[in-house]
C-alpha cells in the first residue's frame, strides 16, 4: 500500500512539472502500482485532468520619483546668511584686506548668484563664488549684506546686515614710526609726491668787493 501511494504522491509531482501543454496518463501495471506517464501508448491509460494553477500577476511598482531641485517661485526661499567674518567682530589688517565667506541653503539655484554688499555698495561682479576677497578697506566700521541675484542683476533675496570694525595704521602713524626718506616719496602709499620737502637749491657763494 505504500509503495501505491508513493508512486500516486510522484506521479502528481511530474504532472505539475510537466508543461500545461503536455497531456498525462495513469494506468495500473503489472505489480497493482499507479503509474503515471506522458505517453498515451500504454493499456488501459488513462487521461488526467490536471488542476490549473492559480497566478497573479506582480504589482505593478512606481519608481520613486527622484528628488526634484526647487524652482524660484513666489514660495521659495534661500537660508542666506553670512558666515565670516562674524558680527561685531574687530579685524586689524593694515593693508585693509579682508575675506568673506557667505552661506545658502539649498545651494543656488542655476540662474542664480552671489552679490556681495559693502556699506550698500555692490563690490565686484556677482558670481556663484561663497568666497570673496575685499581689498583696501578704509579703517572703520562696516556693513556687509550678501544679495542673491538672478541673471538680470534683479535681488531675490538678502541676509541680514553686518557689522565689522576694520583697525589699521594710519599713513601718519607710520610715518612717524618710519620716517620718510627722498627716495622714498611716491614709492610708500604713506610718502606722497606733494609731500616731498622742496630741494635746496645750491647758491654759489659771492664774495663782497
Amino acid at each position: 500500500m505504500s509503495l501505491t501511494l508513493h508512486a500516486l504522491w510522484l506521479g502528481l509531482l511530474l504532472a505539475w512539472a510537466l508543461p500545461a501543454s503536455a497531456q498525462v496518463f495513469t494506468y495500473i501495471d503489472e505489480h497493482g502500482n499507479r503509474v503515471f506517464t506522458d505517453r498515451p501508448g500504454k493499456p488501459a491509460a488513462q487521461p488526467v485532468e490536471t488542476r490549473t494553477i492559480n497566478s497573479m500577476p506582480a504589482t505593478p511598482v512606481a519608481p520613486s520619483p527622484r528628488a526634484a531641485r526647487p524652482s524660484a517661485g513666489p514660495s521659495f526661499s534661500y537660508a542666506l546668511q553670512i558666515l565670516a567674518p562674524a558680527d561685531d567682530a574687530t579685524i586689524r589688517n593694515n593693508a585693509g584686506d579682508l575675506e568673506v565667506t557667505v552661506s545658502s541653503q539649498p545651494a543656488l539655484l542655476a540662474d542664480h548668484l552671489y552679490r556681495l554688499m559693502l556699506d550698500g555698495a555692490p563690490v565686484g561682479e556677482p558670481s556663484t563664488s561663497p568666497v570673496h576677497a575685499l581689498r583696501n578697506i578704509d579703517r572703520g566700521s562696516h556693513q556687509l549684506v550678501v544679495e542673491i541675484v538672478d541673471t538680470q542683476g534683479n535681488a531675490v533675496q538678502k541676509s541680514a546686515p553686518l557689522t565689522f570694525h576694520l583697525m589699521r595704521t594710519s599713513l601718519a602713524q607710520r610715518r612717524m614710526v618710519n620716517p620718510c626718506k627722498k627716495d622714498q616719496y611716491g614709492v610708500r602709499p604713506e610718502c606722497p609726491l606733494k609731500d616731498k620737502p622742496p630741494e635746496k637749491k645750491n647758491i654759489p657763494f659771492v664774495p663782497f668787493i
